[in-house]
């Protein structure tokens, strides 16, 4: 869902009419902000927002890289925050010190990442696991990653990857019982000959259109975020998230002004009125993700505090896994195996 599609923005943002008073452009990821919530936003602050979307953080950082102006926030996770601070790709904005920072909880206020919030807020946090649906299976699934990276006969071509590098890989290492951020090359072999043997039985790649997918039936299991699931399950009620035993990612989500931003005063102004309680409350009620503020439990909706996909049981605990700022040698390894991979 957009809430306005900028055909081509990058070029139409080079335009003079980018810089114009009462604008904003955001480039986030998709299905990600409701368009009401955007709306709302608009009304009160008479700011006009323009919506571009992007399915990786790699393709987001992949364009900016590229030279790509006039985008005023974006929201990567919390690896590629730092990503951008070190490459000189982020805009200081002293989140920390605006007015609805007080409302940010522990951890989420001081992150390793940008442990003074110096060039990023918080938006939506959650994991990335594995949904199936139960109904087209004889008996439940384990709590593991085996079945999504040995599928029995009966998942043999109904799974679905997310067509996102860090996420598979790490869920690959997670299961082989290596470290995501591995130097050694044998290691990240391991690891490459895991998804090479996967790959033949994966009906698809796909980060987009994940809810649909499962809900059509097109696919019986599918890599999905923790959000989706919820949202998936609404319309599949037999639809079940697995908390791998081997590890599972827990990841946040943030807002960051790329250096350079044509509006950066409307950029902060939105980046606080997001984190009013009120407001990300809207987000999370439509993403299916839970996010950072406190206050906004009295805004969401009952189903997404009562279902386990969102609110995880604390028995699982043990099983999260944060994403970690990987060296630059454990990255060319991953960015060499997703190449060898997707040859």
């Amino acid at each position: 869902m957009k809430h306005r599609w900028i055909a081509g923005l990058a070029g139409v943002l080079l335009a003079a009419g980018a810089q114009a008073q009462g604008e904003l452009f955001l480039y986030n990821w998709s299905n990600y902000i409701p368009p009401d919530l955007l709306s709302k936003f608009e009304e009160e602050t008479g700011i006009k927002v323009n919506l571009d979307v992007y399915d990786s953080n790699e393709t987001m950082l992949a364009k900016l890289q590229a030279g790509a102006a006039g985008y005023d926030v974006v929201v990567p996770s919390g690896y590629m925050v730092k990503i951008m601070i070190d490459e000189g790709l982020a805009e200081r904005i002293d989140a920390g010190q605006m007015e609805n920072f007080e409302n940010v909880r522990a951890p989420h206020d001081a992150p390793g990442y940008d442990p003074e919030r110096a060039y990023s807020a918080p938006y939506m946090w959650g994991t990335t696991g594995v949904t199936y649906d139960s109904a087209r299976l004889d008996e439940p699934l384990p709590e593991s990653w085996e079945p999504f990276f040995k599928p029995p006969e009966a998942l043999q071509g109904q799974i679905a990857a997310l067509n996102d590098q860090v996420e598979l890989y790490n869920a690959a290492a997670y299961y082989v019982g290596v470290s995501k951020c591995t130097e050694d090359p044998d290691e990240a072999a391991q690891i490459l000959e895991l998804l090479e043997a996967q790959k033949p039985h994966l009906a698809m790649y796909q980060s987009d259109g994940t809810i649909d997918r499962m809900v059509a039936g097109e696919v019986i299991m599918h890599h999905q975020w923790n959000g989706a699931s919820h949202r998936t399950k609404k319309q599949l009620p037999t639809a079940v998230y697995i908390y791998p035993e081997e590890g599972i990612t827990v990841w946040g989500d943030n807002f960051v002004v790329p250096k350079g931003a044509p509006n950066l005063d409307n950029a902060k102004t939105f980046i606080d009125w997001m984190m009013a309680p009120e407001n990300i409350a809207v987000a999370s009620n439509f993403t299916g993700y839970m996010n950072a503020i406190a206050g906004s439990e009295e805004f969401l909706n009952e189903e997404l505090k009562n279902d386990p996909a969102v609110n995880m049981p604390e028995e699982y605990t043990e099983r999260l896994r944060p994403l970690e700022d990987c060296s630059a040698e454990a990255r060319e390894l991953r960015d060499r195996v997703w190449t060898r991979l997707k040859s």
